[in-house]
């Protein structure tokens, strides 16, 4: 069967796929330590096993993975649950935060990241968040151009000069 028309299944990390989401969060982490090593350590992970066991647990930071017929972990979605309220300037919008889609290396160009992002979207709008934002960093191109591509806009901008 074509990779491209394989089903996949995403579904909620559980505590067995730890050791799967540490391999693919470094492979994140490479990416960004390749593109900014005056930045990022390399290579290393940005949640411990124990730390990953905690934001399974939580309803507000769900991570959903892309899994194989195997059932093995193709790819990552973090998430978080975020709110502010009661803001001077800004309104209570519920958002849907992604902190980290990563499909692994071997994995990619075969709609896995499509599939969990239309997943996270599913997501969101089945518990009411009003939009899902996320970073991006100029360092990573293609990450840039999947999210264009899967209709994402700039929110706003982060700028830096390094002294």
């Amino acid at each position: 069967m074509d990779s491209k028309n394989t089903t996949r299944c995403v579904r909620r990390a559980r505590e067995e796929d730890i050791p799967r989401l540490l391999e693919l969060l470094e492979q994140v982490d490479m990416v960004h330590h390749n593109g900014r090593p005056d930045i990022f350590k390399g290579p290393v992970t940005k949640y411990s096993g124990e730390e990953l066991k905690g934001i399974l647990c939580e309803d507000t930071t769900p991570v959903f993975v892309c899994v194989d017929e195997k059932d093995v972990p193709l790819g990552h979605a973090f998430c978080m649950h975020r709110q502010v309220t009661g803001d001077a300037v800004l309104t209570d919008i519920r958002t849907l935060y992604i902190d980290d889609i990563c499909v692994d290396s071997a994995a990619r160009g075969k709609h896995v990241g499509r599939t969990l992002y239309e997943h996270v979207v599913s997501y969101a709008r089945e518990q009411g968040f009003y939009n899902i934002t996320l970073n991006v960093w100029s360092c990573n191109p293609s990450a840039m151009a999947f999210y264009e591509a899967m209709g994402l806009v700039p929110q706003k901008i982060g700028m830096e000069v390094i002294l």
